[in-house]
């Protein structure tokens, strides 16, 4: 286990590097001068020329990668002229809330989906079968700002149960606080995540009833309830756990169209207002914050592999 391990660390942390390298280098091929961006357009050449030295910014391509991530390295992710602050100190402010949104929408698609998924293939093909399959087709196939605004019109316009704005509060326990307007946005979020992982538990579940240790558990005289969540269960949990490794990016930065549309104050929104705004440094960090946090995510998905199953390390 310990080896295998070791070998995906070092493995994510080529990864790591080739999304920095991609991610630096298409956001230099931007049109557009950062000079200008940050001083505006009365900045003469002078003040340009100036800004252009003292950041480095004439500097071979190769050097100035190399300086950003000698900045990674110590944990800088940049200094945002937009708002005069680091963009350390800006996602530290931004990323609790994210954790919020994110968090409460996966626990709560976990919590729904799976016992939904086992249930769909114990009694496939069946009346419930059908139906949880149709509503996971309709889900998944819909938009995410479609469902956000269909709640909204339902929930909020026509019946006025929740409002239409999520919490606007500066602090992750602020937002708790005001758990009506968080409703509608974890819903929406929650609504496409719950039909994506119902759709692969009741697959996973489906191959997982033909293997022969599940007939074998049957014929000892096993009770259905202990075939299902000692044999069943632990088995299908395999292709879930790679949806919940692909996840922990939507955790931690929530999503940029369900913060654009309930107004929420996360990391995804602030990505939009860094492009409007030509914030080459806020877009840069957070970019490589959710490329890291991908390969994170992929690599605790395997390690979770291992320890399920423990043929696949090897």
């Amino acid at each position: 286990m310990i080896g295998y391990i070791i070998r995906r660390l070092g493995q994510a942390i080529i990864v790591t590097l080739g999304v920095t390298v991609i991610t630096f280098a298409l956001l230099h091929l931007l049109p557009g001068n950062l000079a200008r961006d940050v001083l505006g357009p009365r900045a003469t050449p002078q003040e340009i020329a100036q800004f252009t030295h003292q950041n480095g910014l004439n500097r071979p391509v190769y050097v100035q990668y190399w300086l950003f991530l000698d900045k990674l390295l110590h944990g800088n992710l940049g200094y945002s002229y937009q708002y005069n602050r680091t963009v350390d100190s800006l996602l530290a402010s931004e990323l609790p809330r994210d954790l919020v949104l994110g968090g409460l929408s996966l626990i709560f698609s976990l919590v729904i989906a799976i016992p939904v998924g086992v249930l769909q293939a114990v009694r496939r093909n069946g009346p419930l079968d059908y139906a949880s399959t149709g509503v996971s087709f309709v889900l998944y196939s819909m938009p995410q700002y479609a469902i956000a605004l269909l709640l909204i019109q339902f929930l909020s316009i026509s019946f006025h149960v929740f409002p239409a704005e999520a919490p606007q509060s500066s602090s992750a326990f602020g937002i708790l606080g005001h758990p009506a307007g968080l409703v509608l946005p974890v819903a929406s979020l929650t609504l496409v995540t719950y039909a994506q992982f119902s759709r692969y538990m009741r697959s996973s579940a489906l191959d997982t009833l033909a293997q022969d240790y599940i007939r074998t558990a049957r014929a000892k005289g096993l009770s259905e309830r202990l075939v299902l969540w000692r044999h069943l269960l632990r088995n299908s949990l395999i292709t879930v756990v790679t949806l919940v490794g692909l996840s922990i990016p939507l955790v931690l930065t929530g999503t940029l169209i369900i913060e654009q549309v309930f107004n929420f104050p996360g990391a995804g929104l602030e990505y939009l207002q860094a492009t409007l705004s030509n914030d080459y440094e806020v877009m840069l960090g957070i970019t490589v914050l959710v490329g890291v946090i991908t390969v994170l995510g992929n690599l605790v998905a395997d390690i979770g592999y291992a320890i399920l199953d423990p043929r696949i390390r090897y």
